[in-house]
Order: C-alpha cells, then sequence, then structure tokens
C-alpha cells in the first residue's frame, strides 16, 4: 500500500487531526513503514491453523457466581465513598 499525500489527508480528516506542512513526509515515511511491516504478515502460512477466538485452551474456565453478603468490603467501599447515606452512594441529580 502506498502512503501519498492525497490517503495523509484523507487519514487527518477521519482522525480529526493537523499535521503541520513541515512534519508531512516523515508522517508518510513512518505509516509506510508501518503498513509494509504489518504487510510482512501476509506472507505467513496459515493454512494449518485453525482460526480462534480465545487463547485459553477449552475457552474460560468459569467460578460459582454466589453473591456474598460481607460487612467488612461493604464498609471498605462506603468508607471511601465521597457521599453517603444509610449505607448508599449519594450522587449528583442529573435530571431535572
Amino acid at each position: 500500500m502506498n502512503i501519498d499525500d492525497k490517503l495523509l489527508s484523507k487519514l487527518e480528516t477521519l482522525s480529526s487531526l493537523k499535521i503541520e506542512g513541515d512534519k508531512r513526509e516523515s508522517i508518510i515515511n513512518q505509516l509506510s513503514e508501518i503498513v509494509n511491516f504489518v504487510e510482512n504478515l501476509n506472507e505467513l502460512d496459515l493454512s494449518s491453523y485453525e482460526a480462534t477466538f480465545t487463547t485459553v485452551e477449552g475457552g474460560t474456565p468459569f467460578r460459582e457466581d454466589v453473591p456474598k453478603n460481607d460487612e467488612s468490603t461493604i464498609k471498605t467501599i462506603i468508607k471511601y465513598a465521597p457521599k453517603t447515606q444509610s449505607g448508599f452512594f449519594i450522587v449528583p441529580k442529573i435530571i431535572e
């Protein structure tokens, strides 16, 4: 893929960035190097590998989902909350 000034202008628009004129050539060179590096991945023969969506063999191990009423944890959380009343958080009103 060839990175040119036209493509860089499009990337500027999409990213809402403004690249100064004196840095444009440097950015084009850096982006070209990155794209060339990533294109090297296309040369790998991955036909013998099955596509996966997780790195954990056999899926994610589950734990038993048991609710706990741990008073010391609740007290610690309430202790560091900015505002509380009767064990509940007090938050600013956002809807009139």
